[in-house]
């Protein structure tokens, strides 16, 4: 009989994402019984910090999350294989796609460990339209197969259509896929609480500001729509990324009367609240959008994109209204519809609250990914007996 817990490595591409997504995870996967360790870059201090205050070992990794310098990124490979092989983990779980490449590939080198690779979204390698982005996706399916490859390694997927895409592509085997919709929420924290009287309803765009997200398109339909709204952005930029829009383009747009800018919130209940509408007009390649679950949690009606991730929260008609990805005019007569119907609008943040309890709490996401560890492992030990 085993005496020692399971010891459990998560690797993460940066500690802000890892806080943000997956530290309620690794909370419940220590409370299950597992001796849990993290690895992300080392860059963030300040999310390291949260890693560590909550009593897990941390492991910073030479990663960039957005560079593509060949010999950097051996660097990488050569830095998980090593540590592989020092922490002896029985269990890795990989979230996002340099973990996902490069931490496969490493335990396939070192051998034998039980892998669950997690995409959190296909995000600009595979939603990027530049040459550089189609390039990128075409040369990294090689290195998907090699790293997905094998009996001990299992994918979550976020939604149906990133899953379809990679048995698709012949990346991974359907049997070895798991889909399990979103990151989870809280949703005592994220709760329903009364529209803030004003005279104008508050439309808001909160996530990371790339380009791919949206922010130009929120931003268009502000500039159509600001004598019957008000349109407010909460987010940060990803300096790094391709997609990155600078916080002086955010900045110059607040200047201009167009949006009420007002960067990075860490309440973000209360942000839900002092908002009426949730808007996300993402083409980034999603997995499911965080910010639109807990704006359904918080009883909000959403406009978003009918595109991979985001229907699979925001049901059209139901909580929320679903428009073609970059039509602009379908964009704003949506927002418009909602701005104009309060009591529509209300009924519809009702739904996306029974929709977010019946499958997008954070319940729900720990539960069926620790069910999953434990599949792994079984079958892990059922292939060496």
């Amino acid at each position: 009989m085993r005496q020692k817990p399971h010891k459990l490595l998560y690797v993460v591409n940066i500690a802000r994402f890892f806080v943000s997504h997956r530290l309620p995870l690794a909370i419940a996967a220590r409370a299950a019984g597992f001796d849990v360790h993290i690895a992300t870059s080392g860059a963030d201090a300040v999310s390291v910090n949260e890693i560590t205050e909550n009593g897990f070992p941390f492991y910073p990794l030479p990663l960039s999350q957005h560079g593509m310098n060949p010999l950097r990124e051996l660097k990488t490979l050569l830095a998980l294989r090593k540590l592989y092989a020092d922490l002896q983990p029985d269990l890795l779980h990989h979230v996002s796609i340099k973990p996902v490449i490069y931490g496969g590939i490493a335990a396939r080198l070192t051998g034998g460990i039980p892998v669950i690779q997690a995409m959190s979204g296909l995000g600009y390698l595979f939603a990027g339209a530049d040459l550089k982005a189609k390039t990128l996706a075409l040369l990294s399916r090689p290195a998907f197969r090699f790293a997905l490859a094998g009996s001990r390694t299992h994918m979550i997927f976020q939604n149906p259509d990133d899953q379809r895409g990679f048995v698709e592509r012949s990346l991974i085997k359907r049997e070895r896929t798991r889909l399990i919709r979103g990151s989870g929420v809280d949703e005592t924290e994220f709760r329903p609480r009364p529209e803030t009287p004003s005279d104008k309803p508050v439309v808001l765009f909160a996530g990371r500001l790339l380009w791919q997200k949206g922010v130009g398109d929120f931003v268009e339909v502000a500039r159509r729509l600001r004598s019957k709204a008000r349109f407010r952005v909460v987010g940060y930029e990803e300096s790094t990324s391709p997609l990155n829009v600078p916080a002086a383009q955010l900045e110059a747009w607040h200047n201009a009367g167009l949006i009420e800018w007002q960067g990075k919130r860490d309440d973000m209940p209360a942000v839900y609240a002092e908002s009426d509408i949730a808007c996300l007009p993402s083409t980034y390649g999603e997995g499911v959008p965080k910010v639109l679950i807990e704006a359904a949690a918080c009883a909000r009606a959403c406009v978003a994109t009918d595109s991979p991730g985001c229907r699979e929260i925001v049901l059209h008609e139901d909580n929320g209204l679903l428009v073609p990805p970059k039509d602009i005019d379908a964009l704003a007569a949506a927002v418009e519809q909602l701005i104009d119907d309060p009591t529509r609008r209300r009924a519809m943040g009702a739904r996306g609250r029974e929709i977010v309890l019946a499958g997008f709490t954070l319940r729900h996401v720990t539960d069926a990914t620790i069910a999953l560890y434990r599949i792994a492992l079984d079958e892990a030990d059922a292939e060496t007996a």
